[in-house]
């Protein structure tokens, strides 16, 4: 039976006692909600990008998400054009795919892994959008109620790479729809400051649509953030650490040059801070690995941990909870990491 190495971007990941890949809606529920009914461990495997899975799965029962479609809708309730995908669809393609109709809104989430069905679990987000922008309702099967249910993106507690499904509401993400926008061919303004910077426009531009996508493909590549057999960067799982968001005042606490953002939430004013900075300024550079082991921050970029090749789930977690003692100790916050541990 095919390891979950073989079926997720770092590369980590044994063999799980039994691996089903359902291509239809009907199948994926009806599976699903069997083997929820079994009483069996489970994992629903969407493309495998945000993971870390153990070494031993012999106890897991893993089911596949292969289904496929996209549907255009009509009109979006704020007059925009209204997409239904699939759980299943490669979510940069999708990305290809409206670009090249030229719809704007999810342009600058360009070259992230993973499949459609996953996103609104994470509320993906990069270069000054997040899904939470252009999502309007999903297809959701609830673990608890075995009952399908459509639920607005209103009620999915989306915030900055989490949602209500990742903080508790366990279920099957069955489809996706999203709201695009037609501006002549333009991107949405331009609010990421590394974009607008290559592309040399100011903040708050609108420019083809296409230069944008181009733009952000670029920039992850830079980073080792775009999948590449070529280039063992790329053997991760992307950004490993969110940023943090703390108080002001905790803020306050680090060295003027920190990067930070100021930032809005219901308790008032916080501030996003740069996990890549902390981790640099903690002592651990790019490259960085502990002795005999497999697993390696990128050398092009400290928020990423890779697979150098052969890496175990054990080296990879060393490492994770390495950078994550030295954080703490130096700045005092516990970084959170991105990625999804399944079976340790």
């Amino acid at each position: 039976m095919t390891a979950l190495r073989d079926l997720t971007t770092m590369r980590v990941g044994g063999t799980p006692a039994s691996l089903k890949v359902c291509g239809t809606r009907e199948d994926l529920i009806a599976s699903t909600d069997e083997l929820w009914r079994s009483g069996e461990d489970w994992l629903i495997l969407s493309g495998g990008s945000n993971l870390v899975a153990a070494d031993d799965l012999s106890a897991l029962n893993v089911i596949a998400v292969a289904t496929k479609g996209i549907e255009r809708m009509g009109k979006g309730p704020r007059g925009g054009e209204l997409f239904r995908v699939q759980a299943g669809e490669n979510w940069d393609a999708f990305v290809a795919t409206t670009v090249s109709l030229g719809l704007a809104g999810i342009e600058a989430m360009s070259g992230i892994p993973g499949l459609v069905g996953a996103a609104p679990v994470q509320n993906i987000g990069a270069y000054g959008q997040e899904l939470s922008d252009s999502l309007v309702a999903i297809e959701f099967f609830d673990y608890a109620e075995h009952e399908v249910v459509v639920l607005q993106a209103a009620k999915l507690g989306l915030g900055y790479r989490t949602s209500a499904i990742k903080a508790g509401r366990t279920g099957l993400v069955t489809w996706v729809e999203l709201e695009l926008f037609d501006r002549d061919g333009l991107s949405a303004p331009l609010t990421a400051g590394q974009v607008a910077a290559d592309l040399d426009v100011e903040l708050g531009a609108q420019v083809p649509i296409i230069d944008v996508r181009n733009s952000v493909l670029k920039l992850r590549a830079s980073k080792g953030m775009v999948l590449n057999p070529a280039d063992p960067d790329s053997v991760s799982c992307g950004s490993f650490f969110t940023n943090p968001i703390v108080s002001d005042r905790f803020a306050r606490t680090l060295p003027s040059d920190a990067p930070r953002w100021e930032t809005e939430v219901d308790e008032g004013r916080t501030v996003k801070l740069s996990a890549a900075w902390l981790i640099e300024h903690a002592g651990i550079g790019k490259g960085f690995a502990l002795p005999g082991s497999h697993a390696a921050v990128s050398g092009k970029h400290t928020l990423a941990i890779t697979n150098r090749g052969g890496a175990t789930a054990q080296e990879v977690r060393e490492l994770a909870e390495f950078i994550q003692a030295r954080v703490s100790n130096q700045f005092g916050l516990i970084l959170v990491p991105e990625p999804n541990f399944v079976g340790f």
